[in-house]
């Protein structure tokens, strides 16, 4: 080092302190900056431009300028320093912007300077300055039409102002270039003309004979004079002289289910010809008697319903689905998946003793759902539909209901013991809905003497009551019967008679109670009908009234405009979740009268419908653990094993993705999304033979149950669960179910399979199968030689899980791999005392030999105050000893953790036998170290 360098040392040594340590002033930036950016681009042009000044310069580090810092989240902008001396920066964007998506931004911004050194310590920040950014627009959007096309009529042979309107829209942001300025027809040679705001007009009187359609393409500019991307068609219809009738409807109206209250006619007027119309009646009739049972309802089982209905409890089900316990409906005819029952004149079903109580008491209620039709034949025959008759010997009929010549009648025999006068027996209803085709609901109300019907609602007294003394009493047996009578006396053979000719549903009896309006309206409510949007905007002098199922509409006024409005209001609703998908005809007949006129004008009928499309499908799904173990005290206990612990219900639907790129033309994909519905029942089978229940059965506490308005039924071959309710309130219930076996040693493993519906199995989930077993104790002799203990257990060998399964199904069999653990270290253990007692006796022969050496070579000493106490495994066991000692401490910390993450409910066993495993292997450790620590003080050396 020179001289020079020596020298000048110790100044640059106290420059640098000094400018450690000096660091007085903050930097200086402007308190707003305005700045414009242009989309798609990343430069920010900034006034005043952004530079920072600090009072410390020319000091180095204190009077630079570093960083500009950005205060905001997520802002797609940044600020560089671009020379520290100078403290000049620039601001710019770290991605394109869009000024469709955000037109400014404002934000803060900071100066920091360098601190007081190198590493940019004790640095000083500005104040923070307001940046408000604007982005300016591009000309990158082409205006869209908001229609592809657009249609017109005009009649022939007037002149127009404005026939109708086109309209484009641009995406830019800035007006310059989101504004339409100009509309240009581009067909030539055609008789229109269209302005600025996009109004078509024709310029001269259009002929039917000459043209009957004209087809012209528009396109529009937006003020950038950017040209439409694509050109709209329009369609002017010429009709001929003017024709009375409603204009500008259409035939097809689809609804999608879930949408709500959808208008039928949008855009519907009358068109009167210039005819002075006084009053106008309008009736609109939505024809659904084809759908269903008239219309469409909800297909629940008539349990189900009526429970939504809230209806009394003790309703028999006459007509139920076919199953193992009522089998009594398999030999039917079904119409649809909807349990409706057709009768073809040669069937009959017979109801099992036990059903229905012999005495129905005073009060009762028939209920159900017939579809009947003129009776064939010209003397027609009684058509049975309830028989309750003798099962042999007579041929008396104790109750019945049947159709005689499109007559209902009810029939009632009282026993002679019950009443001993003329009482009344028939009772007659004559109505034209018998034989009309349709589907109806009757519900017979007896409250003895009196007999009340209702059809549909309304209420009907009879036409005619026969009075009849009481039937003698006998012990003959009685047989009830649906779509015959049975004769079991005064023939040859007992048979069927007085079949019936019709569908039948919902054939319900309910003994002892009588059932209310308000469940009698709800249980035959159509969930599809017409309705009114904004009733208080019909306008005034409009007088509408509905019939009882919301299917016919009758409208009258005085003003054709208010008519018009009225009649646009007019939509289609159906409530289901899941309607039954097809046509629903409509038609609209109108009534005009004119002012004193004798000839007024007609209005044809509009003829049209609604297509009900078809509802997503749900796929309802059980997921759940579907195998475990369970120790066999927990099927002994009276709390049992809960079989559905973690079961989960979910329902998705199929759901088309849209892209999120309209350029991109890679196909939509399917993704699933949860739906939320109701089920009606879920059923829990026994599979590999029924449950024997000497030993074995399945529980739910009736609780359960009746919080959450559900019902159950249990049986050897299984538990079955029914009535509407969320997906979350089966869910809560099966989380409950639980199964006991008082005798599980026998047990090897029991397996149940899951279904649950929905809509009386129109859609139904997978079959959930579960298998549980029992956790059995592996005992081990201590004969036995200690290789075979290493040898894995054959119970074990046969699971195999993959590493998939459910924590629960890991931790059953955790305590099994636990136990082999245990007994592996065990085996270790004596393994090793083995060893060292071996070496013991090696070590000692080796000392006696070397002790008898020293006696011959006669070396004496006194140790008479001398005691040693020797280890004679420290040398040679000590190196071995330490290995097993760690394999030992390893194999136990592999035990602690596999038994800590093994199930709660086997815990307890497991510890028992962890713990008594632990003290014998302490035990043995001390036996052996006992065994090691001798004492040899009688030793002379």
């Amino acid at each position: 080092m020179g001289l020079q360098d020596i020298t000048s040392l110790p100044m640059n040594l106290s420059l640098l302190s000094w400018s450690r340590c000096v660091n007085k002033h903050k930097p200086w930036i402007e308190t707003s900056y305005h700045g414009v950016i242009t989309e798609n681009n990343d430069t920010v042009i900034l006034d005043p431009p952004l530079v920072a000044l600090d009072k410390d310069a020319p000091v180095p580090f204190a009077g630079e300028i570093c960083a500009f810092k950005i205060h905001g989240q997520e802002l797609p902008f940044e600020a560089v320093v671009l020379n520290k001396t100078s403290g000049e920066g620039r601001l710019r964007a770290k991605s394109p912007i869009d000024c469709e998506l955000q037109k400014e931004y404002t934000f803060i911004i900071q100066a920091y300077d360098c601190g007081a050194g190198p590493r940019e310590t004790a640095w000083k920040k500005s104040h923070k300055a307001v940046v408000h950014i604007q982005v300016k627009d591009v000309n990158e959007f082409a205006p869209t039409f908001k229609e592809p096309a657009y249609k017109a009529v005009v009649t022939e042979g007037k002149i127009y102002d404005s026939i109708l309107q086109v309209e484009a829209a641009d995406e830019d942001c800035s007006p310059q270039y989101s504004q339409i300025c100009n509309y240009e027809i581009v067909t030539a040679d055609v008789p229109f003309a269209i302005d600025r705001n996009g109004n078509i007009r024709n310029t001269e009187k259009l002929s039917y004979d000459k043209q009957h359609q004209y087809e012209i393409l528009v396109t529009a500019y937006d003020c950038g004079q950017k040209p439409a991307a694509q050109d709209t068609l329009v369609q002017v219809d010429v009709k001929p002289v003017c024709k009375p009738g409603w204009q500008d409807w259409t035939k097809r109206i689809e609804y999608q289910p879930g949408s709500g209250s959808v208008p039928l006619f949008p855009s519907i007027h009358l068109e009167t010809c210039d005819g002075a119309v006084s009053s106008i009646q309008i009736t609109t009739e939505l024809q659904t008697n084809y759908i269903g049972k008239g219309c469409d309802r909800e297909t629940y089982s008539e349990k189900s319903l009526q429970k939504l209905c809230g209806a009394s409890s003790g309703i028999i089900d006459l007509l139920p689905s076919p199953s193992t316990t009522t089998n009594w409906t398999a030999g039917l005819l079904v119409d649809s998946s909807e349990m409706i029952f057709r009768f073809d004149g040669r069937q009959g079903a017979k109801i099992p003793d036990g059903i229905v109580p012999k005495n129905l008491t005073d009060q009762f209620t028939i209920t159900m759902w017939m579809k009947h039709g003129p009776s064939p034949g010209v003397r027609a025959e009684k058509e049975t539909i309830l028989c309750n008759s003798d099962k042999t010997e007579m041929n008396r009929h104790h109750y019945a209901l049947y159709v005689h010549n499109c007559r209902l009648v009810f029939l009632l025999r009282k026993d002679f013991d019950q009443a001993d006068t003329f009482r009344p027996a028939e009772f007659h209803w004559k109505l034209d809905q018998i034989c009309d085709k349709e589907w109806h609901y009757y519900v017979i109300n007896v409250e003895f003497p009196v007999v009340t019907l209702y059809m549909d609602g309304a209420t009907y007294e009879p036409y005619l009551v026969t009075n009849d003394w009481p039937i003698h009493p006998s012990h003959i047996a009685m047989q009830l019967t649906v779509g015959a009578c049975w004769q079991g006396g005064e023939v040859a053979k007992p048979r069927f008679a007085q079949f019936f000719h019709g569908s039948l549903a919902s054939l319900t009896i309910r003994p002892g109670k009588m059932e209310s309006q308000k469940v009698i309206s709800c249980l035959q409510a159509c969930k599809e009908g017409l309705d009114i949007n904004s009733l208080e905007s019909l306008g005034r002098g409009i007088k509408y009234h509905f019939n009882p199922s919301q299917s016919v509409l009758v409208m009258e006024g005085d003003d054709i405009g208010n008519i018009n409005r009225a009649l646009q209001k007019v939509s289609y609703i159906n409530s289901r979740q899941f309607p039954t998908a097809g046509v629903r005809r409509l038609k609209v007949s109108s009534e005009v009268q004119c002012f004193g006129e004798d000839v007024c004008i007609s209005i044809p009928d509009v003829d049209a419908y609604v297509m009900v499309l078809q509802a997503v499908e749900p796929q309802i799904t059980l997921r759940g653990t579907d195998r475990f173990w369970r120790p066999a005290a927990q099927f002994e206990s009276a709390r049992g094993v809960l079989l559905f612990p973690d079961i989960k219900i979910v329902s998705t639907f199929a759901k088309a993705e849209a892209p999120g790129d309209l350029k991109t033309t890679a196909p939509k994909s399917a993704v699933l999304d949860e739906m939320l519905h109701n089920l009606d029942f879920c059923d829990i089978l026994v599979l590999d033979g029924d449950l024997d229940p000497r030993q074995e059965c399945l529980e739910l506490n009736h609780s359960e149950l009746h919080q959450r308005h559900l019902d159950a039924t249990n049986s050897t071959a299984g538990y079955s669960i029914y009535g509407v309710g969320s997906l979350s309130r089966y869910e809560q219930v099966l989380h409950h179910i639980r199964y006991r076996n008082w005798r599980p040693a026998s047990l090897g493993a029991r397996r149940f399979r899951l279904k649950c519906s929905e809509l009386n199995g129109r859609y139904t989930s997978n079959e959930f199968n579960l298998e549980v077993s029992v956790l059995h104790e592996v005992r081990v002799s201590d004969e036995e030689h200690v290789n075979h203990l290493i040898v894995q257990p054959p119970f074990l060998q046969s699971v195999h899980h993959p590493e998939s399964r459910s924590s629960i199904q890991r931790s059953a069999v955790v305590p099994s791999i636990a136990t082999v653990v245990i007994i592996i270290s065990v085996c270790m253990l004596v393994f090793v005392v083995a060893m060292g007692v071996y070496r013991v006796r090696v070590a000692h022969q080796h000392f006696t030999q070397e002790t008898e050496a020293a006696k011959e070579a006669e070396m004496d000493w006194d140790d008479s105050a001398l005691t040693i106490t020797v280890n004679p495994m420290e040398k040679h066991e000590e190196p071995g000893r330490g290995e097993d000692e760690t394999e030992d401490e390893e194999e136990e910390e592999e035990v602690e953790e596999d038994l800590s993450s093994s199930s709660s409910d086997s815990d307890d066993s497991d510890e028992e036998e962890e713990e008594g495993l632990g003290r014998g292997r302490r035990g043995q450790s001390g036996a052996r170290q006992a065994q090691l620590e001798w004492d040899d003080s009688t030793l002379h050396y």
